[in-house]
């Protein structure tokens, strides 16, 4: 489980905070007027079980806030009741940001589900990546820390038959603060 942690930690850091710096929007308990109000609410980590059925589609998703980007407020991450798994949200439609008051609140997002697959070669240039730096004297428990990752992705391609890893986002068009 921790292995599954640092993979999907990893894997937002490969979409990490940049842009220009906007101010986020004032923090209220809601954005926008809801026109999804008939969709299905998933837990975060039930809606990334049935994330390949669900992918394109407008989804309700509920998670905890573990990070807000300082520089744009355009993402936050979010996870699950059991803290296994994050998941990126991309300020789009009716949020004009994020706020960093925002971290440890309970949300509900309303938002298209996205995909972005990491090939068998980006993956390999990725574990070469590392092994450069573990070289050029890095931090060992870095190092290890991220060849784990790759090992777990690597073994995710292969106990699902696929050429690719899955990293699974969110264009967030609202939101609500739950708690």
């Amino acid at each position: 489980m921790k292995q599954t942690f640092l993979l999907i930690v990893l894997s937002s850091v490969l979409f990490s905070c940049n842009g220009n710096k906007k101010t986020a929007i004032e923090e209220s308990n809601s954005v926008g007027a809801s026109t999804f109000a008939e969709l299905p609410v998933f837990e975060l980590d039930n809606l990334l079980q049935v994330a390949e059925q669900e992918l394109d589609k407008t989804v309700k998703v509920v998670g905890y806030v573990t990070h807000t980007c300082k520089h744009s407020g355009k993402r936050c991450f979010i996870v699950g009741k059991s803290q296994q798994a994050s998941m990126r949200v991309e300020a789009k439609g009716e949020i004009g940001g994020f706020n960093r008051e925002l971290v440890g609140s309970k949300l509900e997002i309303t938002g298209v589900l996205k995909e972005r697959r990491l090939t068998q070669e980006y993956i390999d240039q990725m574990e070469k990546n590392v092994a450069i730096k573990k070289q050029e004297d890095a931090s060992a428990e870095s190092c290890a820390a991220e060849l784990s990752s790759i090992s777990e992705m690597r073994r995710w391609m292969k106990e699902r038959n696929k050429a690719y890893f899955s990293i699974f986002y969110m264009d967030g068009l609202e939101y609500v603060t739950l708690e």
